[in-house]
């Protein structure tokens, strides 16, 4: 069997942090075993989905990495809805209900109050033709709910084990709205059957679900997928996460600097046994990727263990990698740059900076104006990859500094600043004219 997965987004907002962990884990479960990986864009509520929206989830999807082997717009699959829909009233498992919120919310509270489970009475089986007519001529619509058999649905999740789930305990789902939009349950299991998807993975949140979209799949003769419910994420400190973190999306996380294997790479191990670390790329972590490493607790969405990874992804970036990039930065400086900076970059934008220090103009750090003009009087003229060795041997002879000492009033009067990348790298890269007017005090 060919594995085949599908990722549903709606194109009524950007991509966010949530729903972005299940497009990944659904790619790397089919890519890591050769298998198919759909995108389905759910737009059938016409009203709020936009070109923009369904533009920018390609946009995400491409950068991370996540290319899809099929594509389909659900807004372009409303024959096939009607068609199962009239199929499921055919059989008398999609029947008529005329209540109004109000009133089921009335219903709801009388229930609870009762010490009863909130769930749908079926109250609309029993109306008569000439009630529903009634009804119509008041001007109610019907809206459309799905006749569940009340028995325990079990299924083997690749991720939980075995499950179950009482379709008794349940209301009987709405499936078409009164305004005659079709909610996402019956186009996905259309969709899943037509498509051949083979697992449906996704959050924990879903289980419920699934009991009752395991009988619409059986109404509508169709094979039932294999499904895999994830632990959902949570923030570092264990709780649910904030509004800000949970709609975090990935164009803005991408206009922070955050590089594409970082988020996948957090997003793709957090939760399971797999150590978190960088990897080579996203179709390793494919390989790699197995739901018997995820654990059974929240996966720890920690932004400090992302921006880690963001910057060990850089640190073992190669030069013919970084070049185009540098070049859009104005800060190709040729790869002995590179390899120089690339330890000390946080995001890929602090390479501007770098180059900075080496072009200048940078404003030197003078703390006692002595030292350096003993250190400019030993520069040594030629400039090649024994000049920090040479020179700093040179001005501790000179001066009798050492360590701390003689090192960091020479990279404050160089770089204006206390830490940065090795200067025996930088120092001949800055060259001697700029290294001697930075040790006069100027700006250069």
């Amino acid at each position: 069997m060919t594995i085949k997965v599908r990722f549903a987004p709606s194109p009524t907002g950007k991509l966010h942090v949530g729903n972005v962990r299940t497009a990944l884990v659904n790619w790397l479960f089919a890519k890591g075993q050769g298998g198919k990986f759909v995108l389905r864009i759910d737009d059938t509520d016409l009203a709020r989905s936009t070109p923009e929206f369904e533009q920018g989830i390609e946009d995400d999807l491409t950068w991370l990495g996540l290319v899809w082997d099929e594509r389909y717009n659900q807004s372009k699959r409303f024959d096939r809805y009607e068609e199962a829909a009239e199929r499921l009233k055919a059989a008398g498992r999609l029947y008529a209900c005329y209540e109004t919120s109000e009133e089921l919310d009335r219903r709801r509270k009388v229930q609870l109050s009762r010490g009863l489970p909130p769930i749908y009475d079926r109250a609309a089986l029993e109306l008569t033709e000439a009630e529903k007519a009634a009804f119509e001529a008041e001007g109610r619509k019907p809206h459309w709910r799905f006749k569940l058999e009340g028995r325990r649905v079990a299924w083997e999740d690749l991720s939980r084990g075995h499950a179950e789930v009482d379709t008794g305990s349940m209301s009987d789902p709405v499936l078409i709205r009164e305004d005659g939009l079709f909610l996402y349950t019956l186009p996905s299991v259309v969709d899943d059957i037509d498509m051949a998807i083979t697992h449906v993975i996704r959050g924990e949140d879903h289980v419920t679900n699934t009991g009752a979209q395991i009988e619409i799949f059986e109404a509508l003769g169709g094979p039932v997928p294999g499904f895999a419910h994830m632990p959902l994420l949570v923030g570092a400190d264990g709780q649910a996460l904030s509004k800000r973190l949970g709609s975090l999306s990935i164009a803005d996380m991408r206009d922070q600097g955050y590089e594409p294997i970082a988020i996948t790479s957090h997003l793709g191990r957090i939760g399971t046994s797999d150590p978190l670390e960088v990897a080579a790329s996203v179709e390793a972590l494919g390989e790699s990727f197995a739901f018997s490493k995820m654990g059974r607790s929240p996966a720890r969405y920690d932004t400090a263990d992302l921006d880690r990874l963001n910057a060990q992804a850089l640190h073992v970036m190669d030069y013919a990698t970084a070049r185009p990039r540098l070049a859009e930065h104005d800060a190709d400086l040729g790869e002995a740059f590179w390899n120089a900076v690339r330890g000390n970059l946080q995001t890929f934008a602090d390479v501007v900076e770098m180059a900075k220090i080496v072009r200048g103009p940078v404003t030197p750090v003078i703390e006692d104006a002595g030292f350096a003009a003993a250190a400019l009087a030993v520069l040594p003229e030629a400039v090649d990859e024994t000049l920090w060795s040479t020179w700093t041997a040179a001005v501790k002879d000179a001066t009798g500094a050492k360590g701390k000492a003689l090192f960091m009033p020479l990279r404050l009067a160089l770089t204006g600043q206390p830490h940065g990348p090795d200067m025996a790298t930088l120092a001949p890269l800055i060259g001697r004219e700029r290294i001697a007017q930075r040790l006069r005090g100027e700006t250069a």
